[in-house]
């Protein structure tokens, strides 16, 4: 093994923590001495009988309802990437619902075509979009989560697509919420947000749920509006030792995301890679490349749960459901015509339309027995879905000014399409044993097996039907660890784990290099030929002692086989996957906190070296670029820190400030310190420092005032870039003779307020 190079980091941060005199998250002080609370932890997607935190190999990061209200945060995404070590959330689209969410490297996206490496569930159902493993943060019903767990790692209970960790959302039921309450928040950018939640339960067991939720916003760049709806409803009831619900979920939703936005322009006139030129974005930090680009999405999901407790040590969980999901994209893009004869080199406007269905349906169960001095879980799943999709485009299109395309003059064409199917069955085996006094070993596996089968269509050179094809991908995942208590105060623990991820029906759809395909190319592509194999390797310390200071350290690695990544063609503008051997992930993560009687701080450091292991070649703009081992991937910060601080200032006042540092990120197509062939320069995008303020105020009994103002200070940053062939003029202009080679990046959001008043009644 490779030694890690951050030991400095590592003594420096640790002492840091220390310092902070830090307490647990599941800790409150009593007067006359300390209550120790025990937070109980679910080890699969379904319920079952929780076990003790630190009893589990690995740290896992578990926040509440009511942590996340008193955030005062616009969604789910914007909550963890303040809240949870090792979460990063690069902008890439530019609306706060189309979210790339990586944690340790490992990526949850809205975007098609990008690395998907964290598996997502709600209420033990995988939200991971069938079709290409996608996460639709617009569909997931925020008003009514109870709870969100971050496991790390190559967990194999949690089944496909687990790389570099899990996701797990749990909805509030009328057994655990009870009441009414409302929420009206209105903001910068013309945002306007409303939730409504209502909850009970009579005598005779029967619980219901509802939560439903509204937003609109313009939107702060330009051509940016938006809006989502979305409703839940759960009904249930609990008779002696069974519990059952029904749950439904329907969201729609009309989301802009503009992209990325050429910056530093290293080809104009007088421009090189020493002495780049100013972009578009440096005149108008507003500005989009092109529009418009619109997504609209459809979900319906209905999902029946069971619980039923055989005895006091043994219970097991049940959950079916169908989903059914359609997604419709309209994209104003731009493409670069050679010069002929009689007809000079220019920009023309293209409009790009897909559809996406999707239908899946799945069943799977949980059996929770204590046995002795054994915790034992077993569950089996099946999980099938159908997709299809097709693509079109219009070309010939006129730009306008605010380079926006419309009005073609060639007509609508087909393009592209394909439709599928997959199956994967999966069963599983954990068993937390007492091993000693003071040791606890967990052993787990998985054994999954996944089947896509394919129809592709491709209609440019009238190809007609292009391929069918079935593929099979079979593994079985293990899982070993160990917690030891070496003292009161202190204990450590290890852990190794596999998990797999099989490729999607889109995916396999764009992997012959002789019929090259055109995806979204934003973000670090990362389908499969053959199915990734994911190993982690972590271990670490707990410690906190009488007073309730705490501290949680871990180290880890994951490396990645078969990874697939995104390669040229001769073909300008497309490409095909195949497999790169060897990606790997390894950092260390530090969470710290500490509560005083009217004051709470929490402290999160992250280190992730993300690398390259394998040689290589990536397209990259214009050119193929050489990726060599240990070359670091793009938009993955090698540092993180997160500061926040809650103050009860009063009985009704409450005041928190946040502080998040991301240090500087690789920009795609830059990895390798070149811009375009023989041309050195530092692309990188900079280091940035954000500042939040929040308050709460209870005007009286049931009613409150909340308000939050993010980006503090104004920083104007970026959270992603990409070195990509400019269009057009570089102050954005149509009028180019000539492309140019650019830095595209993800513009930050500048200064932000937000006001609201929360109802409980």
């Amino acid at each position: 093994m490779k030694s890690i190079p951050f030991a400095p980091s590592l003594t420096a941060c640790a002492v840091s923590a220390l310092l902070l005199h830090t307490a647990s998250w599941g800790q409150q002080a009593a007067e006359g001495g300390s209550l120790k609370e025990v937070q109980v932890i679910n080890t699969s997607p379904l319920p079952g009988i929780g076990i003790e935190k630190n009893k589990l190999p690995y740290e896992v990061q578990s926040l509440d309802s009511k942590t996340l209200k008193n955030s005062n945060t616009l969604n789910i995404t914007e909550f963890m990437n303040e809240n949870l070590n090792g979460v990063n959330v690069n902008d890439i689209q530019g609306s706060p619902y189309q979210a790339d969410v990586t944690y340790r490297g490992s990526r949850a996206s809205a975007t098609l075509g990008a690395a998907q490496g964290l598996s997502v569930y709600m209420d033990g159902v995988r939200v991971n979009e069938p079709f290409g493993d996608v996460v639709n943060w617009d569909m997931l019903p925020e008003a009514a989560f109870e709870n969100v767990t971050l496991v790390p790692g190559s967990n194999p209970i949690y089944g496909l697509n687990t790389l570099g960790g899990a996701l797990a959302f749990t909805t509030k039921s009328g057994l655990t919420t009870q009441g009414n309450e409302v929420g009206l928040s209105l903001g910068s950018f013309g945002r306007l947000k409303l939730d409504v939640t209502h909850g009970g339960k009579s005598n005779d067991g029967w619980h219901r749920f509802v939560a439903a939720t509204a937003f609109n916003e313009k939107g702060w760049r330009d051509e940016s509006a938006g809006n989502l709806q979305n409703l839940f409803v759960k009904l249930g009831r609990t008779q002696e030792d069974t519990n059952w619900d029904v749950s439904f979920l329907y969201g729609t939703s009309k989301l802009v995301g503009n992209g990325l936005t050429p910056s530093t322009n290293y080809g104009a006139a007088g421009a090189d890679a020493e002495h780049p030129a100013d972009g578009l974005y440096e005149l108008n930090r507003k500005a989009v490349y092109s529009h418009p680009d619109e997504t609209k999405n459809n979900t319906a999901l209905l999902t029946f749960n069971l619980q039923h407790v055989l005895d006091a040590n043994t219970e097991l969980a049940a959950t079916a459901y169908v989903r059914s999901g359609k997604q419709n994209r309209l994209g104003g893009d731009v493409e670069w015509i050679d010069a002929v004869p009689g007809t000079p080199a220019h920009a023309s406007g293209l409009i790009r339309h897909s559809a996406t269905s999707q239908t899946s349906y799945g069943v799977s169960a949980n059996l929770t027995k204590i046995l002795d001095t054994h915790q034992i879980t077993t569950g089996a799943s099946i999980d099938k879905s159908t997709s299809k999709y097709g693509a079109s485009e219009e070309s010939d299109c006129p730009i306008s000014e605010s380079r926006g395309v419309s009005a073609c003059d060639i007509a609508e064409v087909d393009t592209a399409g394909v439709k599928g199917g997959a199956t994967a069955y999966g069963v599983y085996m954990a068993d937390t044993m007492k091993w000693g006094e003071k040791t606890y070993v967990t052993v787990a596996g998985r054994y999954n097996q996944t089947t896509v089968n394919n129809t592709i269509t491709d209609y440019l050179g009238n190809r007609g039907v292009l391929d069918e094809e079935k593929f099979t991908y079979r593994s079985l995942n293990p899982s070993i660890g160990l917690s030891q208590t070496l003292n009161d105060n202190l204990s450590m623990f290890g852990n190794w784990a596999q998990s797999n991820r099989a490729p999607t029906v889109i995916e396999l759809g764009c992997a012959d290099p002789v019929y090259p395909c055109q995806l979204p190319t934003g973000l670090q592509s990362d389908p499969y030929l053959k199915q990734v194999i994911a190993q982690t390797i972590e271990g670490g310390i707990r410690w906190k002692n009488s007073s309730n200071y705490n501290l949680a350290v871990s180290i880890y690695r994951t490396d990645n086989k078969n990874d697939i990544l995104f390669s040229p063609s001769h073909t300008a503008g497309f490409g095909f996957f195949q497999n790169f051997s060897k990606t790997r992930y390894q950092g260390m993560d530090i969470n710290a906190s500490k509560a005083w009687s009217t004051v709470r701080m929490n402290a999160a450091y992250s280190y992730l070296h993300a690398t390259y292991e394998a040689d290589g070649e990536l397209f990259a703009g214009d050119r193929e670029l050489v990726i060599t081992p240990g070359m670091r991937l793009p938009g993955i910060p090698l540092h993180t820190i997160k500061l926040n601080m809650d103050w009860q200032a009063t009985e009704k006042i409450s005041l928190g400030a946040g502080l998040q540092y991301s240090s500087s990120l690789r920009t795609q197509g830059n990895e390798d310190g070149l811009v375009a062939d023989g041309e050195a320069a530092d692309a990188s995008i900079k280091a940035h420092t954000l500042l939040n303020l929040k308050a709460n105020y209870q005007l009286q009994k049931g009613l409150s005032v909340f308000g939050k103002i993010n980006n503090v200070l104004d920083t104007r940053y970026e959270t992603y870039g990409m070195i990509g062939m400019n269009n057009f003029e570089i102050d954005g202009g149509t009028s180019a003779t000539n492309q140019t080679v650019a830095k595209f990046v993800a513009p930050g959001a500048p200064r932000s307020y937000m006001v609201g008043l929360r109802y409980q009644f």
